[in-house]
């Protein structure tokens, strides 16, 4: 897969380094220091290391590349592909919610 962002100069990246909680992060194939030297790099890009299965960093990576998602969303133009459609309540089964919700048909 790759990204192909409008901009890559104000696109929000971060880097992980993920299972750190393998082998206690001696088997590493770039060490904390050459990963964070290649962030300060590129202009400062946030790095995290993570483990999912000790529920490590996970929220505060997931948080920092919203907040910068969002901060940068006003100047990104968002596109759905196919045109959204409007579920009626009785569609909805049950849903609580107030609101009306939105499914995308491609």
């Amino acid at each position: 897969m790759q990204a192909n962002p409008p901009d890559p100069k104000t696109f929000p990246f971060i880097l992980l380094g993920n299972k750190i909680d393998i082998d206690g992060g001696n088997s590493r194939v770039v060490s904390e220091k050459k990963a964070k030297e290649w962030c300060a790099s590129k202009g400062n890009i946030p790095y995290f290391e993570t483990s999912a299965k000790e529920d490590y960093n996970v929220d505060p990576a997931f948080l920092s590349i919203a907040k910068a998602a969002l901060a940068n969303e006003h100047d990104q133009d968002i596109y759905f592909q196919g045109m959204p459609e409007a579920v009626s309540e009785t569609e909805q089964q049950g849903d609580p919610l107030s609101f009306e919700m939105l499914m995308f048909s491609s």
